[in-house]
């Protein structure tokens, strides 16, 4: 057996293609065997490069938030509620954009390069004053929030909030006010209105000492 790693694949390719097949068929088929065949290559080929199916997976992750790299700092003049709220946008928009894209990510932690993103991120928020522990926290808290929201839109059909399958107005007045309401609503609007109650919570913390 050659002991040298197969020279035309490479750690990206490998994780390109597990990306388009995750796409196709979606985290639960996604096997190493479907990948290697799809390579054409033999199941231990990949194990050069990645041990097991946990580690593709965590790359896989990992890629996914390197394509959505578009603005780690404030534009001149954002304020960090604006630029805050872009970003779990954008993070948002990166996991729908790939199948079982939330799956893929839960349970991750950031790595390699990430941990840049996340050190610039830390420092916009402490420069507007808050303590790193609180800092921290809340971008791990408005990570799992967007993980958790695109889990369920994912997961559910496309029109759950259809005013028909809302509460009955007779046995529930209040609910079904709020979800005739949020009928009208897109996902995107919906999603940014509730993203808006971390802000909020956020800008009560700032000069508040913690411990």
């Amino acid at each position: 057996m050659n002991d040298s790693t197969p020279p035309r694949l490479s750690r990206e390719s490998v994780v390109r293609a597990a990306l388009e097949l995750l796409d196709e068929v979606g985290i639960d088929a996604l096997s190493t065997r479907r990948l290697a065949e799809r390579l054409g290559v033999q199941s231990p080929t990949l194990y050069w490069h990645f041990r097991n199916k946990a580690e593709l997976l965590a790359a896989m992750a990992e890629a996914v938030m390197q394509e959505r790299r578009q603005q780690p700092l404030p534009a001149p003049g954002q304020s960090w509620q604006s630029w805050f709220i872009a970003n779990a946008h954008g993070f948002r928009h990166a996991l729908l954009g790939r199948r079982d894209g939330a799956r893929l990510h839960a349970g991750t932690r950031p790595q390699g390069a990430l941990f840049d993103d996340v050190e610039a991120k830390l420092g916009v928020l402490c420069a507007a004053g808050f303590e790193p522990v609180q800092a921290i926290g809340l971008l791990l808290a408005v990570s799992r929030f967007v993980v958790g929201w695109v889990l369920e839109e994912q997961a559910g059909p496309a029109d759950d909030l259809a005013a028909g399958n809302g509460p009955d107005a007779a046995r529930h007045p209040l609910g079904a006010s709020g979800w005739q309401e949020l009928a009208k609503e897109s996902p995107d609007a919906i999603f940014d209105r509730q993203l808006r109650l971390f802000v909020a919570g956020a800008e009560g913390m700032i000069g508040q000492r913690t411990g």
